[in-house]
C-alpha cells in the first residue's frame, strides 16, 4: 500500500510541475509585449532639447553616437510619411515610414547596419530601456527615443511624418530594445 501512496503523490508532483510550468510559461509570454505611456521628462544635462523650430539638440555629455542619431533625426525631421519610405535608399530620401526613419537614425548613429522592417525591431539589440536610447517595437510600429525625447511618425501634434517631439504617447503590446552600450 505503501508504494501505491507514493506513486500516487509523484503523480500528483508530476501534475503540480506540469501546471508550475504552465503558469511559468503564461506569465513569460504575458511579459513579452509591454504597455504604458511615453512621457516625457526633462533631466538636466541628461535630455536632449526640442527647439520650436523641430529641431532637436543633443546633451553637450551625450555620447557621440547620440549626437549623430539626434543630427540624422533632425535631417528627416518635417518630411512626409509614405509607406516603405527610408528604405532600400542610401542617403536622404523623400519620405519615410516608421521604421525607415528609425533604422536611418540608427544606421547613422553607427548602430544598425542596413534597414529593417517595425517587427524585427522586437529582436533589436539588447532587452530593455537603454541609458540614452530606446526602441519601441511592435509587429506594425515603432519608434525611437533619443536623450529623453521621441522621434515618431505619429502621436506628434503634426502631420505623419519622422519628428521630434515631446507629445506623450500610449503604447501596448511593445518590446523596449536599445543598442548595446546605450
Amino acid at each position: 500500500m505503501r508504494g501505491g501512496r507514493q506513486g500516487a503523490l509523484s503523480r500528483t508532483d508530476e501534475l503540480g510541475m506540469r501546471c508550475l510550468l504552465l503558469l511559468l510559461t503564461l506569465l513569460f509570454l504575458a511579459g513579452c509585449g509591454s504597455s504604458g505611456t511615453y512621457r516625457y521628462r526633462y533631466v538636466p544635462g541628461k535630455t536632449a532639447i526640442l527647439h520650436r523650430n523641430g529641431q532637436a539638440e543633443a546633451p553637450a555629455h551625450a555620447p557621440p553616437a547620440v549626437h549623430r542619431m539626434i543630427e540624422a533625426g533632425n535631417r528627416i525631421a518635417g518630411l512626409p510619411y509614405r509607406r516603405g519610405g527610408g528604405h532600400g535608399k542610401k542617403g536622404i530620401d523623400s519620405a519615410y515610414d516608421c521604421s525607415g526613419a528609425v533604422s536611418y537614425v540608427l544606421r547613422e548613429g553607427g548602430v544598425l547596419k542596413g534597414s529593417r522592417p517595425s517587427v524585427a525591431f522586437r529582436h533589436y539589440g539588447e532587452p530593455g530601456p537603454g541609458k540614452w536610447v530606446s526602441v519601441y517595437a511592435r509587429k506594425d510600429h515603432v519608434f525611437l527615443v533619443v536623450a529623453g525625447l521621441r522621434f515618431d511618425t505619429g502621436w506628434t501634434r503634426h502631420p505623419e511624418g519622422p519628428r521630434w517631439t515631446t507629445a506623450s504617447r500610449p503604447f501596448k503590446g511593445v518590446a523596449i530594445r536599445h543598442p548595446a552600450g546605450l
